[in-house]
């Protein structure tokens, strides 16, 4: 199949491309158009006009403030793949792009598109929600920002206004000396993620976990912090049995089913894959 026919503009600049978006009705944003472009040819998708941001340099940035790692709607997967600002500030963004598509897909997706897409399986929503991002959004009528818990309003849909575009996202890298690990399950590299697990652990001067994230992927319509699972493991000395409990909880996710998938086989690979890298993100942190 082919897209159906659409008005297309292409903005030099942020003001013009917001402008846009609040002037014509049932307007779609174009960043690197790996997930938008499909869904146009196979018709799942229908805008009236396609609002092309690719010229917009200001929005391709990735930058450190000392307190915050500040990347841009349009920061190219491939440009936090080889950053390395991003690989020692945010390990575990470093270590969950390189499972994204493949090389030619990270050249044009972005972190904008992938954050704004929200496919459930992916993996830059599923760090995100890990590391309590804060999306920054831009339209005429001013600037806001949301907490990653609260930017999905569903199933693929951000919790976006119509003349709404967002601008970037804001990761705060924890302390030095934590431990992280990002695993996912696919039927071959490159593919969606059946389930994914994203695990960050720091343990305090006593030697017991002071804080920790676990969030799953693909389980669900949106990537799930397990708060259970979270809370069971802080004050403890994550031993293998400790580990085991937490991972216990995360395989008991309230997962769906698809038509190539049961739940219970989610639900099976969650605790498998949280159980692996709970171990992992413990072997890299100090205690």
């Amino acid at each position: 199949m082919k897209a159906p026919a659409v008005d297309y503009i292409a903005p030099g600049t942020l003001d013009e491309a917001l402008r846009s978006l609040a002037d014509i009705d049932n307007a779609r944003v174009l960043a690197g158009g790996q997930s938008l472009m499909a869904m146009l040819n196979m018709r799942f998708a229908f805008p009236d006009c396609l609002v092309d941001i690719n010229r917009i340099a200001e929005l391709a940035y990735i930058r450190d403030d000392g307190d915050a790692v500040h990347i841009g709607a349009m920061a190219r997967q491939r440009d936090v793949e080889f950053s390395g600002l991003v690989a020692s500030r945010l390990p575990i963004l470093h270590e969950a792009i390189l499972n994204v598509g493949h090389r030619q897909t990270r050249n044009r997706g972005t972190v904008g598109g992938s954050l704004c897409q929200l496919d459930p399986s992916a993996e830059i929503p599923a760090i995100a929600m890990a590391l309590d991002a804060q999306v920054h959004i831009g339209s005429v009528r001013g600037r806001r920002s949301v907490c990653m818990a609260d930017f999905p309003a569903g199933y693929m849909t951000p919790s976006l206004q119509s003349d709404e575009l967002v601008l970037g996202a804001s990761f705060r890298p924890w302390d030095a000396g934590h431990g992280s690990c990002f695993l996912e399950f696919s039927r071959r590299h490159g593919d969606f993620a059946i389930v994914s697990a994203a695990v960050l652990l720091q343990f305090g001067a006593d030697g017991r976990v002071a804080r920790c994230s676990i969030t799953l992927g693909g389980c669900a319509a949106t990537p799930v912090r397990m708060a259970q699972a979270e809370s069971a493991l802080l004050g403890t000395q994550a031993t293998s049995r400790d580990l085991a409990a937490a991972s216990e909880l995360c395989g008991a996710v309230d997962a769906s089913s698809d038509a190539y998938t049961p739940a219970w086989y989610r639900r099976r690979l969650a605790r498998v894959l949280s159980a692996r890298a709970l171990d992992s993100a413990v072997r890299r942190a100090t205690r």
